[in-house]
């Protein structure tokens, strides 16, 4: 994979400086000019990496003086809690969210929304549209039979190869054959789930989750147990250990191993390996939701809980719909000893995918124009975070809790005094702002006081100050309920 651009390794490397108080608060940084002679980089170059830092909030640009060091809002506010993995999670009950969720998208969609936070996804800028689009043309004048014909099983033997040769960079060793594609990452969790459980069984799940898998887990008859999730290091494996000889009746553990949805967490490597050798020792089947790790910062990569998979007990979903196409609903996944049974769902359920965006996307992931793309969509959405992140710490109250991950489009925030995330959804839509709060992410009601934010429209400010109002609103709110 390419390196990251130069300006921002300087950037980098100055920020790494800052935060180890090496240029404390207030002191002059190296002149573009000593900066150039230093590095041996262009002034091009140098402007760069400081217009980073500054956008960012870490250095400040002051007339006829330079730039200088300055401490971020954000560095006050207090980070996120870590939960506690000795009070015994809720009952497992049946999830019950369908109303609720259904209830904040249709309100939502009655108000005309000027700024959208909600969703999890870039905006359409931000992916190569052009690129896919003559891909996809060039896909149908080569193969027009695909569009009269039946569609092969289990897709298109193009990009599940592609498909394969990516996963190397996660750690796994697949075959094609072993790839099924399907329509996004929630068909593939769906199949999942069908394939390994009955109505009625009890599936483990971080805690918070995301509201799309607590509908699937509602319109499956599955009970929910939620497992305390740290939003630095993911789902507390210790508390899921716990939970298997408490319980002794889990069926399925469902995780998100890389910024999780919401919290933005990733596991560390040592942590994914046991998780995986806990659920093979157990008979659990391990369900690994992938959608995110691309986004995450930096160029190495990150491994796959199914690259430490030994017995075929890990079932691994993926997607390309948030890192590369949104609007062509491109899942997969490898269901390990369960690809039979799924391939027998898939064929009950939704028959096989079209072929010809999956040659498209095949011919765009088969290139190096897809490293640059996640390299520029990386560089475009961390800004957005910092930017947003900072702010949030200039403009909430004091008491709120906000961790910033390592990469992703959202960030998960908590409000101070307990204030209901769904009181903070009612004013900002009448001020057509879309907000996803956090009782949407939970059945057990411990997150009513959280809110989601997306970071994925192009920061403006016209962004800055919706984010701006909404900490008006709360401050507001925390006013009234005093």
């Amino acid at each position: 994979m390419d390196a990251q651009p130069l300006y921002r390794q300087m950037a980098d490397h100055y920020l790494a400086a800052i935060k180890a108080g090496t240029l404390p608060r207030g002191e002059r940084m190296p002149s573009v000019r000593a900066m150039m002679r230093l590095h041996q980089v262009s002034l091009s170059t140098a402007l760069q990496a400081c217009r980073v830092l500054e956008n960012e909030g870490w250095i400040e640009a002051r007339p006829r003086s330079g730039y200088f060091v300055r401490q971020p809002c954000r560095a006050a506010i207090l980070p996120l809690e870590e939960p506690s993995i000795l009070k015994p999670p809720d009952p497992a009950q049946y999830v019950g969210i369908h109303a609720r969720v259904s209830d904040f998208i249709a309100r939502g969609r009655s108000h005309p929304v000027r700024i959208n936070f909600s969703g999890a996804r870039a905006a359409p800028e931000f992916y190569p549209a052009e690129s896919l689009k003559n891909a996809a043309i060039r896909a149908v004048r080569r193969h027009p039979e695909m569009l009269v014909r039946a569609t092969p099983p289990g897709g298109n033997a193009y990009f599940r190869a592609a498909l394969a040769k990516r996963a190397l960079g996660g750690g796994m060793v697949l075959s094609a054959e072993e790839i099924t594609i399907t329509h996004g990452c929630i068909e593939a969790l769906n199949l999942a789930l069908r394939a390994v459980t009955q109505p009625g069984d009890t599936v483990a799940v971080e805690s918070p989750t995301f509201y799309g898998l607590l509908q699937i887990l509602e319109s499956l008859g599955l009970r929910a147990l939620e497992i305390p999730t740290s939003a630095t290091r993911g789902i507390s494996v210790d508390a899921l250990e716990m939970a298997i000889q408490a319980y002794g009746n889990i069926k399925a553990v469902v995780v998100v191993p890389h910024l999780q949805n919401p919290l933005g967490s990733i596991m560390s490597d040592a942590d994914k390996q046991r998780l995986v050798q806990l659920c093979e020792q157990h008979g659990i089947p391990l369900i690994e939701d992938d959608t995110y790790t691309a986004l995450a910062d930096g160029d190495a990569p990150l491994q796959a809980l199914k690259a430490w998979d030994r017995s075929g007990n890990v079932i691994h979903c993926a997607s390309l719909h948030k890192i590369l196409a949104p609007g062509m609903r491109l899942g997969w996944m490898v269901a390990g000893k369960w690809q039979a049974r799924v391939a027998m769902l898939k064929y009950a359920q939704t028959r096989d995918n079209e072929e010809w965006s999956q040659i498209a996307a095949a011919e765009f992931l088969d290139s190096p124009d897809y490293d640059r793309h996640l390299r520029r969509l990386r560089a475009a959405l961390r800004p957005q975070r910092e930017r947003i992140a900072e702010t949030i710490a200039a403009s909430f109250p004091a008491g709120t809790r906000l961790t910033v991950p390592q990469g992703g489009i959202t960030l998960w925030l908590e409000l101070p005094g307990r204030l209901p995330s769904t009181h903070v959804f009612d004013a900002a839509l009448r001020q057509g702002i879309l907000i996803a709060p956090g009782a949407m992410f939970s059945n057990s009601g411990r997150f009513d006081a959280f809110v989601r934010l997306s970071c994925g429209a192009r920061h403006t400010p016209e962004v800055d100050n919706a984010v701006r109002s909404l900490g008006q609103i709360v401050t507001g709110l925390l006013r009234e309920a005093a």
